[in-house]
């Protein structure tokens, strides 16, 4: 594996971002209530806790007065309270506009600077990207995407968005968010997620709250059998490979709740886990909101 190297990353605002938030729900810890105090001064009255940086998940306040708030001409949910998530996909640009829309008409804007990330590259010369597939697993691919788009578009409504994640499990790190293979010259799909390398049966835990969207009983033929799971505000965890799932659909579940088990269903080489995390469509890194693995 291949590590291109560059810029140092930006330093975690708030000493660490969303993963030093705190685990009670409704409520920013102190430093942030502190730093909310300053921007308040501040002309155009937004609060932002989290590194601005691609993959990252970002927590924020708006303005007094928002009606109406969006990331690039994207509407965002905000709570009732102003809070609200942003974040932003492996291979976002350098800049985004955040325009609150206040009662009176008037708006406030704020350009983003994203910092960018160096991602592990593998060059695969003499390989090609993928084999061809018979009309029957395209067809089913397309049922299984479809179920997967579905699920992700609810949203409960719950607050688990606000706590600080949890390792759904403890383990050797195998593979890591955007890190990507070159065959033959021509990129492949980055990886989306986290991977856990334990043995098959190890319990899987809830990182927050959330309540289940998906819960493959039958496992899909890349994902094996598939959890989602969703923490409100657009964010939401999906658990791959999983030699069992302990939880149906509806269910509303803790942070901490075992909800499943490691395994090596759909395509995977040997039991891991692949916890992968999306906000509004945008692939998240969940290394960096969990922070250093327990015991590493």
């Amino acid at each position: 594996m291949t590590r291109i190297r560059g810029r140092v990353l930006a330093a975690m605002l708030m000493g660490g971002g969303v993963a030093g938030m705190a685990q009670v729900p409704l409520a920013l810890p102190a430093t942030v209530q502190t730093e909310a105090a300053r921007e308040a001064a501040r002309p155009d009255g937004f609060v932002l806790a989290g590194p601005l940086r691609q993959g990252a998940l970002v927590q924020g306040i708006a303005p007094v007065g928002t009606v109406a708030l969006t990331l690039d001409g994207q509407k965002l949910v905000l709570a009732g309270d102003r809070h609200f998530l942003l974040g932003f996909d492996r291979d976002a640009g350098p800049a985004a506009q955040l325009v609150a829309t206040l009662a009176d008409g008037q708006s406030v804007t704020r350009t983003l600077a994203i910092t960018p990330r160096d991602w592990a590259l593998q060059s695969l010369p003499t390989l090609p990207k993928a084999t061809p597939r018979t009309e029957a697993e395209i067809a089913r691919r397309t049922g299984e995407l479809a179920q997967i788009r579905a699920a992700r578009a609810e949203d409960h409504g719950g607050d688990g968005w606000r706590q600080r994640p949890l390792w759904p499990a403890t383990g050797r790190i195998s593979g890591v968010f955007g890190s990507q293979r070159i065959y033959a010259g021509e990129p492949g799909a980055y990886h989306g997620g986290v991977d856990i390398a334990r043995p098959t049966g190890t319990p899987v835990a809830a990182p927050l709250d959330g309540t289940v969207v998906l819960a493959a009983a039958d496992p899909f033929s890349l994902e094996g059998h598939l959890l989602l799971i969703d923490h409100g505000m657009g964010l939401g965890s999906a658990f791959l490979h999983l030699s069992r799932i302990d939880v149906r659909v509806g269910d509303r579940v803790t942070r901490g709740q075992p909800v499943g088990a490691i395994g090596a269903t759909g395509r995977a080489t040997g039991p891991h886990l692949h916890w992968a995390m999306t906000w509004a469509g945008r692939r998240i890194d969940p290394q960096a909101l969990a922070g250093a693995m327990p015991g590493r």
